[in-house]
C-alpha cells in the first residue's frame, strides 16, 4: 500500500509545482461520464505552493515528520488550498505506520470540500477506499469505492474484487456475488481470488449446487492449481455425487496433485464407495508404505478392510495382525484368524485365534468354532472336540456346535482316536 500512497503523493506535489500537458491530459481522463466536460484546473496559491514545495523537498530526503510540520503550519482560507494541503497531509500520514485513521481524517476533509481538481478528487476517493480496506473499515471501504465509481463513471475489476472482499469480511455473503461477477467480467486475466470469494459466498450460504458449479469453473480455468482439484472432489462428496468425486480425485492423483493423507484417504474411500476395493487397497497400501499415510493401527485396519473387501484374504490377514499387535484388539486377531482359516493357513489361524481369546475377545463362541474347524481340517480331533464343547456353551453358536459334535466323534472313531 505505501508504494501506492507515495505514487499518489508525487502526483499531488507535481500538480502544485507545474502544469504540464500530460497532467492536463490525465485530468481529462479521470472522468468518463457521458457528456462530461473538464472544468478549469486549479493550482495552489503562490504562498501555499511555496510551502508545499518545501514540504515535498523534505519528503524527498525521507524527512516525513519535517514535511508534515511544514504542512501543518499552512493556514489558508482558500478552499482549494485547504483541500489540497489536507490531501498532501493525508498522503504523507498514509505512508506512516499506525497513522491510518489520522490519514483518513485529512483525506476525508479534502474530498468533502469538493474543491479538488477532478483527477485529484478521483484519486483521493480511491485512496480513501483502499486505506479503509487496510484499516479494516470494510463498510466505509465499500461506500468509498462506490463513490469513486459514481464520480468517475469508471468500472474496475480490482475495485469490484475489493468490494467483494469487504462484503465477505462483514459477512454480507449474498451481496458479494454482484461485484465479484463484475470483477470477473472486467478482468483481462482470470483472477483466482474472485472465484474463491464467489465460491465462499455460496458455500457459506449452503448453496452447494452453485458451490460445485464455481468449483468446476475453477478447475477449467486454473487446471494447474492442485488445490482446485481436491476442493472440487470434496464438494462432489458433499453433494453425494461419488462418481464425479472419484473421477476428479483419480485425475488429481494421476497428476501428482494429492499430497496430503486426507486427500489420498478420500480417493480410497471413493474407490470403496464405487465398489472398486482392489484399487482402494493398492492406493492405500502404496501411500502407507511411502509414509504419506501414518502407519498406525487405524491406517492398518483400514488397509486390512480394503484387502478384505477385495477378497485378498492373506494380505487382509497380514494387516489385521499388524494392527492387532499395535493396540491388542482381540477382534482384529479374530478377523485375522478367520481369514487365515479361509485361506487354509490352519496353523497360523489357530495362533491368531488364540491371541484373540487371550486378549479377552467377547465373541468367544465363534472363535472356538473357528478353532474347531482349523483343528478338524488338520486331523487334530481331540483339540477340535475340546473347542466344539466350548462353543456349545455360547448361545450364539451352541446349535452349530451340536451339529458338529457327532461328526467329530465319528471321524475320531474311524481313526481310532479316543476323545
Amino acid at each position: 500500500m505505501n508504494k501506492y500512497f507515495k505514487t499518489l503523493l508525487v502526483g499531488a506535489t507535481f500538480a502544485a509545482s507545474t502544469l504540464s500537458s500530460s497532467f492536463v491530459s490525465a485530468q481529462s481522463a479521470a472522468i468518463v461520464c457521458p457528456g462530461y466536460k473538464r472544468g478549469p484546473t486549479n493550482i495552489p496559491s503562490e504562498r501555499t505552493g511555496k510551502k508545499v514545495q518545501k514540504a515535498f523537498e523534505a519528503y524527498n530526503e525521507d524527512l516525513v515528520d519535517e514535511a508534515l510540520s511544514i504542512l501543518y503550519e499552512i493556514d489558508t482560507s482558500q478552499t482549494f488550498d485547504r483541500a489540497f494541503t489536507d490531501r498532501f497531509i493525508g498522503n504523507l500520514l498514509a505512508t506512516k505506520s499506525e497513522s491510518g485513521p489520522k490519514a483518513l481524517e485529512y483525506l476525508g476533509k479534502s474530498v468533502n470540500a469538493k474543491a479538488l481538481n477532478d483527477t485529484e478528487q478521483a484519486g483521493t476517493l480511491r485512496l480513501i477506499a483502499d486505506l479503509n480496506m487496510q484499516e479494516k473499515r470494510y463498510e466505509q471501504a465499500v461506500k468509498r469505492y462506490q463513490e469513486w465509481m459514481d464520480f468517475t463513471c469508471k468500472e474496475d475489476a480490482d475495485v469490484y474484487l475489493r468490494m467483494g472482499q469487504a462484503l465477505y469480511e462483514t459477512k454480507q455473503y449474498a451481496d458479494m456475488i454482484s461485484p465479484l461477477n463484475k470483477s470477473i467480467a472486467l478482468d483481462d486475466k482470470p483472477n483466482k481470488n474472485a472465484y474463491a470469494l464467489k465460491l465462499t459466498s455460496y458455500y457459506s450460504r449452503k448453496m452447494y449446487k452453485e458451490t460445485v458449479e464455481v468449483a468446476e469453473e475453477m478447475v477449467k480455468i486454473f487446471p494447474d492449481n492442485k488445490a482446485n482439484w481436491t476442493q472440487l472432489g470434496f464438494f462432489y462428496m458433499l453433494v453425494e455425487d461419488y462418481k464425479k468425486g472419484l473421477s476428479t480425485f483419480e485425475m488429481a492423483y494421476n497428476q501428482g496433485y494429492l499430497t496430503k493423507a486426507a486427500e489420498v484417504k478420500a480417493l480410497t474411500q471413493l474407490y470403496a464407495t464405487n465398489e472398486i476395493p482392489y484399487k482402494a487397497a493398492v492406493v492405500f497400501e502404496k501411500n502407507v508404505e511411502s509414509g504419506l499415510i501414518k502407519r498406525d493401527d487405524k491406517a492398518l485396519t483400514n488397509l486390512a478392510n480394503s484387502w478384505h473387501q477385495a477378497k485378498n484374504h492373506l494380505k487382509a490377514a497380514k494387516y489385521y495382525g499388524e494392527a492387532a499387535k499395535m493396540n491388542s484388539d482381540p477382534d482384529l486377531y479374530r478377523k485375522q484368524g478367520t481369514l487365515l482359516l479361509t485361506a487354509e493357513k490352519y496353523s497360523d489361524a489357530l495362533a491368531a485365534l488364540q491371541k484373540a481369546l487371550d486378549e479377552g475377545a467377547d465373541d468367544r463362541g465363534r472363535i472356538h468354532m473357528a478353532m474347531m474347524e482349523a483343528n478338524f481340517y488338520t486331523g487334530k480331533y481331540r483339540s477340535a472336540y475340546k473347542h466344539v464343547l466350548e462353543a456349545k456353551k455360547d448361545k450364539s453358536t451352541s446349535r452349530s456346535a451340536r451339529s458338529w459334535e457327532p461328526y467329530i466323534k465319528e471321524k475320531a472313531k474311524n481313526r481310532g482316536i479316543t476323545l
